[in-house]
């Protein structure tokens, strides 16, 4: 029974033995990577730490930029802002860090380098003294047969009672180190949830440091976020009207005002505004200008075709139409009503449906082109030829269809739409209007310039009235088809070009056109309206 316990004991301490180089080797591998995650230089005190931890020199490195740029920019007011909230977050880091090496790694140190081992070294010092136990055993043994006693009697005489001491002797100090072995072993397995409470430790003080982070940075999230919406400078190009305009603080979006009053200045008599394409690079650094609200207008005063390139550009780049993806079908639906007096007034009607900033805005670039058509004789832009090459950048559908189609609409049912509005602005937008708003530029008024005005029909007007007011207006399919047959004899066509006042489809006029220009096929037509 006795050897049977003993059995059971040695293989106990076998299982505990490997068990502890085990979580040796863990916890020293667990301690190396750990240690290795840690930013700052291990064992040092708090300033040192924070002069070696890459977040602190970064935060430096934001405050000495923001110092640079100063206040008066929005660089160096981020800086400013970011390297203050780095500096807290390092200092936070900092504490982190500390609080780890304390209470992780350090304990897992101690285990993996100093508990273990020692308990490691107590099994060899142990397994020594059993060695001098049997040494002493074979002498003192040794010295019983050298005498001739029987194994049952006892030697005596000085030496043999010194070996039995000495073999005494050394059987208690195995039995000493044996016991203080089983103690140390049966503690490292009681304590097993210690060594566990560790790791337990180690989220706990991630979990506080990044928490403690998190409200960090969204204390200072709304600060930048102010800092960037008060800011002026702010680009304007593909950016949506109502944002720019509440952004800016501003009723007409910079760029329209800018171009319309530059245009008004310097390019009213300047033929084919809107339609001759200007140069890409001048382009590229008007828009480039206008979008972070530096501009010289006496640098592009003599170049009108740019400023009314960046103007196009601005309409074409708004993320939505001015004339709106809702009301799309409204004003498709306004351009094919064929009775006159209806589709004006379905045309006001889509106008008065428009949201107020693209009314506003809408309205002012309306009479502008309005009044750039009193230049018509000079300027060769006809409210139909303006149509033409500035419809397409008011009005497109949001869902892209072929391109025959595409060019179709902006033939017949986009000019349909601009022309008239653009011929009637008096009409549609009742009164004068000041184009120079901010009082930037030294704008003229906007008139009355429309000679028609006088008949033009009211939107309270009844049915009969408008019969009569209808024969003082050319209707505006004619309107549509001369203004078409016009733009291209300008551009050097055969001017002996005849076609019929009146076409039943699109696509009729598209091929009657065709056929008097010498094109061969409905893509060559389409192909040039693009080159406009």
């Amino acid at each position: 029974m006795k050897k049977q316990f003993n059995r059971m004991r040695q293989l106990a301490n076998q299982t505990v033995e490997k068990r502890l180089e085990l979580v040796k080797q863990v916890s020293h591998s667990t301690h190396k990577k750990l240690t290795a995650c840690l930013q700052g230089q291990q064992g040092v005190d708090v300033d040192k730490k924070s002069k070696k931890l890459p977040l602190a020199t970064l935060a430096q490195c934001m405050v000495e930029g923001a110092a640079v740029l100063g206040d008066e920019s929005l660089l160096g007011k981020m800086l400013k802002l970011c390297g203050d909230t780095q500096e807290k977050l390092a200092q936070e880091l900092i504490l982190f860090e500390l609080t780890i090496e304390r209470d992780v790694t350090e304990p897992l140190y101690e285990l993996a380098e100093v508990e273990i081992p020692n308990i490691q070294k107590q099994r060899k010092h142990l397994a020594k003294l059993v060695l001098d136990m049997d040494s002493a055993r074979t002498r003192y043994t040794q010295s019983t047969k050298s005498s001739g006693l029987s194994s049952n009697l006892q030697p005596t005489g000085a030496k043999a009672d010194h070996l039995r001491e000495e073999m005494e002797e050394a059987a208690n100090r195995m039995e000493i180190c044996r016991d203080q072995l089983s103690a140390d072993m049966y503690s490292f397995v009681a304590k097993e949830i210690d060594y566990a409470s560790y790791f337990q430790t180690l989220i706990e003080v991630q979990a506080e440091y990044h928490r403690k982070s998190l409200e960090l940075l969204q204390s200072v999230l709304p600060q930048i976020k102010a800092h960037q919406e008060t800011w002026v400078e702010k680009p304007c190009y593909g950016k949506p009207l109502e944002e720019h305009l509440a952004l800016s603080g501003r009723d007409i979006a910079f760029p329209i005002e800018a171009c319309v009053t530059m245009l008004l200045e310097c390019g009213m008599q300047e033929e084919g505004l809107f339609r001759i394409a200007p140069s890409a690079s001048k382009l590229k650094k008007l828009k480039a200008s206008l979008d972070c609200g530096v501009l010289d207008v006496q640098e592009y005063s003599a170049d009108p075709h740019a400023i009314a390139g960046a103007l196009k550009s601005y309409l074409r780049e708004l993320p939505e139409p001015l004339m709106t993806f809702e009301l799309y079908n409204d004003w498709i639906q306004a351009s094919n009503i064929q009775d006159q007096d209806k589709r004006l007034q379905a045309l006001f009607n889509a106008c008065e449906k428009l949201p107020s900033a693209n009314n506003t805005n809408f309205k002012y670039l309306i009479k502008f082109l309005s009044k750039l058509t009193d230049y018509q004789d000079v300027n060769k832009m006809t409210p139909g030829n303006i149509a033409i090459v500035l419809g397409p950048n008011l009005l497109w559908t949001q869902n892209d269809g072929n391109i025959t189609e595409m060019m179709t609409t902006v033939s017949l049912q986009i000019v349909g739409i601009i022309e008239p509005i653009i011929q009637h602005a008096d009409w549609f937008f009742p009164g004068e209007i000041e184009f120079n708003v901010t009082g930037n530029y030294g704008s003229p008024v906007h008139t009355n310039h429309n000679a028609n005005y006088s008949s033009m029909p009211s939107p309270d007007m009844d049915q009969m009235d408008r019969k009569q007011n209808d024969q003082s207006r050319r209707p505006l399919s004619v309107a549509t088809d001369n203004m078409m047959l016009e733009f291209y004899k300008k551009d050097g066509y055969d001017s002996s070009v005849q076609i019929a006042q009146h076409s039943s489809s699109s696509l009729t006029l598209i091929a009657q056109i065709r056929s008097q220009l010498g094109l061969k096929s409905n893509n060559h037509y389409i192909h040039l309206m693009l080159k406009v």
